[in-house]
């Protein structure tokens, strides 16, 4: 009898109860407003920041509407203006380069390699074209992060991090985030804590986080954040920074905040799904895994391997008889975008050309994510549908 996997691929675990409860609170307050406190109560918002820049080891940081906020608002804060160019990731989701887009900005495509990282010899030779980089840790995949910033430091280039797939992760001990100038998360629905949308931003740099906070819709009200600079920083810059409100609320931040206590217990779950699928993969005749380097602590809340060479025909095969079975994977290859699967040359607002080696990685990804709704058992079952079924069409069958 063929084996058939009957769960979702997009069904999340529920809010943890101390979510819930605090949740209610707030709702029973009626004070869902960032800054509508009552006396000397801090509020969930600037309790959350405060909690989130000591988990990571950031002296600041701001809670905001969504990941994709978090990155234009780092952009802006940074200094980015219309008609500059940023270095971004070939491979990466359509908000890093939609980010770039709505400041103005011009997006700088650079390289993946196998490893389904940004390709630092092209980066290398891209670095003098631009002044930041927004480094994409697409699909949870950490470069080699000390290498990176050798690279951009030397040429002068601001680092601004995207980590929506790499809250919990490191390079070398280093939290994912804190190796650039700014780290940008998101607290969307299918990434490590779920708020349905929200997003995160941290840095070191006083004056960026001052801006930042103005342009989330401080009102001059900063004075009430707890994870910011002094006053005296945001009176050098009140005047000059745009209001553009999109900073959270009370109510997705207390939903937030006993997730993150609860992040490490999450990132272990992930792993053993991540390595169980993996394991199950291995050595599949036509299939290409992605090897994570021992410097990288990763979170597997998703995996991706690679059919190197196949025919458009032959994978696209492979999709559907996965699905018939139950199992949903993503291309990445496919001619034009299906759900998230866009790619540089997609984005039409945004000019490229052409990268033939990486053309050949992007035509070869398939992804597939892992939610914690899933047992160890599912992904042992889900590993040998994908084997079998990738079996049969290298096979020919």
């Amino acid at each position: 009898m063929t084996e058939r996997f009957t769960g979702s691929f997009t069904q999340q675990e529920p809010i943890p109860e101390e979510g819930i409860a605090a949740a209610i609170e707030v709702l029973k307050s009626g004070r869902l407003h960032r800054y509508n406190l009552v006396g000397d109560d801090p509020g969930e918002v600037a309790l959350l920041e405060q909690e989130f820049a000591a988990m990571v080891g950031a002296k600041y940081c701001l809670s905001v509407a969504s990941g994709g906020y978090a990155l234009a608002c780092s952009l802006r804060a940074t200094g980015v203006k219309p008609g500059d160019r940023v270095l971004t990731n070939a491979f990466t989701l359509a908000p890093v380069p939609g980010a770039i887009a709505s400041v103005g900005a011009v997006p700088v495509f650079v390289g993946v390699t196998e490893g389904l990282v940004i390709d630092l010899d092209d980066l290398a030779a891209k670095a003098d074209s631009a002044d930041v980089l927004m480094l994409s840790h697409m699909r949870g995949h950490l470069c080699d992060m000390d290498r990176l910033m050798e690279i951009c430091d030397a040429a002068g280039v601001t680092v601004i991090e995207d980590c929506a797939h790499t809250m919990g992760a490191a390079w070398n001990g280093v939290p994912s985030g804190r190796h650039g100038f700014v780290g940008c998360y998101s607290c969307q629905t299918y990434k490590h804590v779920n708020s349905g949308e929200g997003g995160l931003l941290v840095t070191d740099d006083e004056e960026v986080a001052a801006r930042a906070i103005m342009l989330s819709g401080s009102y001059m009200l900063y004075g009430r954040h707890l994870a910011a600079p002094g006053p005296e920083v945001f009176e050098r810059i009140k005047y000059d920074t745009p209001n553009v409100s999109g900073r959270m609320d009370h109510l997705r931040a207390a939903i937030l905040r006993p997730q993150l206590r609860d992040l490490e217990t999450q990132v272990a779950r992930w792993n053993d799904r991540y390595r169980t699928v993996e394991a199950g993969l291995r050595d599949t005749p036509g299939l290409t895994i992605v090897e994570r380097p021992e410097a990288e602590r990763y979170v597997g809340s998703s995996i991706q391997f690679l059919l190197l060479d196949w025919s458009e025909a032959a994978i696209d095969e492979v999709v559907k008889r996965c699905a018939a079975r139950g199992v949903e994977l993503k291309w990445f290859g496919g001619a034009e975008p299906v759900g998230f699967t866009s790619r540089y040359d997609s984005w039409r607002y945004a000019p490229s050309e052409r990268m033939p080696d990486s053309d050949r990685v992007l035509r070869s990804i398939l992804d597939m994510r892992l939610p914690l709704t899933f047992s160890v058992e599912d992904c042992e079952l889900i590993a040998r549908i994908i084997r079998a079924e990738v079996g049969a069409v290298f096979q020919g069958g």
